[in-house]
């Protein structure tokens, strides 16, 4: 007889630890609240240029991989650094999705910008944009070992004649015959 009630104490315990840890995971409602933390970085480069639905995406990854790392939401919203938290994970998010891909190029640099600074001809057809974001993403590659040092020459890019600009302009010039003239150069020691 003990040894039945001892049988059945057992398994009701495996089955309470069993229960728990299903528990563990996040509430929709929880999830929803994460995704409107990440909203607060909407304007970043990379992101402002998402639509909507790729945004979503985004913001689903993101929040994704916070509750794989930290499965008790409290634990994780009562966190003193919870703020700096979720920034590291939108940084490394927008670092593993940055692949020097014409479909990323396009992101990052859109159309209008370009146009904008001079660096692509007016009322390109979507071929020829395309053919310019392939010849953009290959020396992109061809230039930076890594995804990483490519974001952070993204990062650094301040002066009108950076590394990414040139890479832009030879393209622009090897499909378009798009020559532009640099009047001024500025180096900074």
């Amino acid at each position: 007889m003990k040894r039945s009630v001892f049988a059945i104490m057992a398994i009701a315990t495996v089955i309470g630890i069993v229960g728990c840890s299903n528990h563990k995971g996040w509430t929709e409602k929880q999830r929803e609240e994460m995704r409107r933390d990440v909203r607060a970085y909407r304007e970043l480069p990379y992101l402002d240029n998402l639509e909507e639905v790729e945004f979503e995406i985004f913001s689903n990854d993101v929040t994704e991989a916070i509750e794989v790392d930290y499965p008790v939401y409290t634990a994780f919203i009562e966190m003193p650094g919870r703020g700096d938290t979720v920034e590291v994970y939108v940084v490394q998010t927008i670092v593993s999705e940055l692949q020097a891909d014409a479909h990323n190029m396009r992101k990052i640099y859109p159309y209008r910008e370009l146009v904008k600074e001079g660096v692509l001809p007016k009322d390109l057809d979507r071929e020829s944009q395309r053919a310019f974001y392939q010849c953009f993403a290959r020396r992109v590659n061809n230039t930076f070992p890594s995804v990483a040092a490519f974001f952070n020459a993204v990062l650094a890019d301040t002066t009108a004649n950076s590394k990414i600009e040139t890479l832009q302009r030879q393209c622009a010039s090897d499909l378009f015959d798009w020559v532009v003239e640099v009047d001024e150069v500025v180096v900074f020691d």
